[in-house]
This record gives structure tokens, sequence and C-alpha cells, in this order.
């Protein structure tokens, strides 16, 4: 058998209702690290999955109230940015970087953090905070985004998405 007859081809009939569902585990909570979790849980809400976004550590960022506005986008340690090593700790570069990825989510009219949040909660995604994460924070509900399904341990999380794809971020 070749490859081509082992391809699996997506079908994209809108009559058929899909029972899939994803898991993302959203541990990062610097600005270039919660765009990845948002946009993939976006179009999966998009595709009809339903959708868990789990925030744990500094993912907890993402969803706390008075961080979640203010985000940075750090060079340092990011290969990504290609400054040298050497200069990236430099006062000021995490704030023109994270001013400059700013300014390119706006121009290709990617909401804020929080904006991106309403968006997954009006299509239906499930946002959960990781209990653990919140004990060490001191953090209760009411100090998380208005939007989050609850705070809950890590078991109930891998209960409530068996047979998901999952994703860690």
């Amino acid at each position: 058998m070749t490859a081509v007859q082992d391809m699996v081809v997506p079908s994209f009939d809108d009559e058929i209702e899909t029972d899939r569902k994803l898991a993302i585990i959203c541990s990062k909570g610097s600005l270039d690290m919660a765009y990845p979790g948002l946009i993939l849980g976006n179009a999966a809400l998009g595709e009809g999955v339903e959708l868990h976004l789990f925030f744990t550590f500094w993912g907890f960022d993402m969803i706390t109230k008075g961080r979640m506005e203010h985000l940075v986008f750090s060079p340092v340690g990011n290969p990504a940015t290609h400054i040298p090593a050497a200069l990236a700790p430099l006062p000021g570069l995490a704030k023109m970087a994270t001013s400059q990825m700013q300014k390119a989510m706006e121009e290709l009219e990617i909401p804020p953090v929080p904006e991106f949040l309403d968006l997954i909660k009006a299509s239906g995604g499930h946002l959960w905070a990781c209990r653990l994460s919140a004990d060490m924070n001191h953090l209760k509900k009411e100090d998380l985004y208005d939007g989050v399904d609850d705070i809950i341990n890590a078991s109930d999380f891998i209960e409530m998405t068996a047979g998901a794809q999952l994703l860690f971020i």
C-alpha cells in the first residue's frame, strides 16, 4: 500500500456532527506563549470541537485580573527574537519587544488576551483554573477572569477531558 492510499482525508461536510474534544494546558504566561493556546482553541471551536483550556503555573497570569492585561514578551532566552543573548537582558528591551508584538497582533486584528478569552467563552469554550496554582498564588475565583468556569484539580480536568486531544503549551 502506498502512502497516498493510507492518507486520511478530512470531510468538510457541514452535516456531520463531531464529538471531538480538545484540551489545552496553558502553562506559560508570557505574551508570546498566551496566544498559541488561544488561537488553537478558537480554531477548534470554529470547527465544532469541544474546547477545555486549563490554566496552570505561569499560565495563570493569562486569567488573573490585574495581570492578564499586562503580559510581557521577553527576549531573554527566546531564540525567536534573533537578539544576541548578551543583549536580551538590557533594560527596556522586554518593553520594546512587547510593544512590537502587540502592534503586530493589532495590525492582524488579533484581540488582546482578555478580549480573546471573551470570544472563546462566547463560542462555548470552557476555562478551568488549576487548584494547585490557585492555592500556591493565594488566589480565589473572584481574583480571576470572570469567565473562568471553576477552579479544579488536575484529576478533575483529566476526567472531564477523557478521550480529548491534549496539547501542553
